[in-house]
């Protein structure tokens, strides 16, 4: 039966390569938007090899063009990431026992959210094979196409090179969107984050990468309590 098979290493590849496919159009983005923002070639082929994070690497530009320092840029990455721990506690309940330095190399480049959602609905009993396939090619695409959209940016003209920065808070703005309309709590967390990041910048209380930390931990605390405070409010009616 499917289901008592062992999963192989090229079936992770086959199970990645839709993800891999999908990482074509954002990895071009950001090599694009990074050679805009200031970053080498080789700075941004860098940042997608050790990082490995869409979000988080979209986030550090922005930081990095207000001229952000690095502990902010690592506490804000820190943050956005902490979802992670969940996925490998989930992903360690479903993956067969092994070696830990095998779990530490497949960790970094297969707990990703889609390749977390791919394993995750899987009937069979995860491998260490399967998984390195799973994340290794995602991985590849990801530093590829990355360092493809820098060079592409670097062919461009000057002025549209310039014209590309407006672009990244217009990615921030489409990905915000889609999710305020599944979700109200996206658009208060939001418009939360902006106000505490507008008062924390007033008179210079904060520089823009404190600013953007605070804001970012203030928002969040805020909304889960005034939503947990809601939903026991509720309960105790019903």
């Amino acid at each position: 039966m499917e289901n008592q098979r062992s999963l192989t290493f090229i079936d992770g590849l086959r199970s990645g390569t839709s993800l891999a496919v999908g990482y074509i159009p954002v990895a071009l983005t950001f090599g694009l938007l990074a050679k805009t923002t200031g970053l080498s070639l080789f700075e941004t082929f860098l940042m997608s090899a050790l990082v490995f994070g869409g979000a988080s690497q979209y986030m550090s530009l922005s930081m990095l063009a207000v001229q952000t320092g690095i502990i902010e840029i690592i506490m804000t990455t820190f943050i956005v990431n902490i979802r992670h721990f969940l996925f490998s506690a989930s992903l360690n309940q479903l993956v067969e026992k092994d070696s830990s330095w095998k779990k530490a190399i497949y960790a970094f480049f297969a707990v990703t959210d889609e390749s977390f959602t791919v394993a995750a609905l899987r009937k069979e009993k995860l491998t260490t094979r399967y998984m390195m396939g799973l994340g290794s090619i995602g991985y590849v695409s990801w530093v590829f196409w990355s360092a493809a959209g820098h060079a592409a940016g670097a062919a461009m003209p000057a002025v549209l090179q310039e014209s590309m920065s407006i672009a990244l808070y217009a990615m921030f703005i489409g990905l915000l969107v889609p999710t305020m309309k599944k979700q109200m709590k996206v658009l208060f967390l939001a418009g939360a984050a902006a106000l505490f990041n507008t008062i924390f910048q007033l008179n210079g209380m904060l520089s823009a990468g404190w600013s953007i930390v605070c804001a970012t931990l203030f928002s969040a605390v805020l909304i889960e309590w005034l939503y947990h405070f809601r939903t026991e409010g509720k309960r105790k009616y019903v």
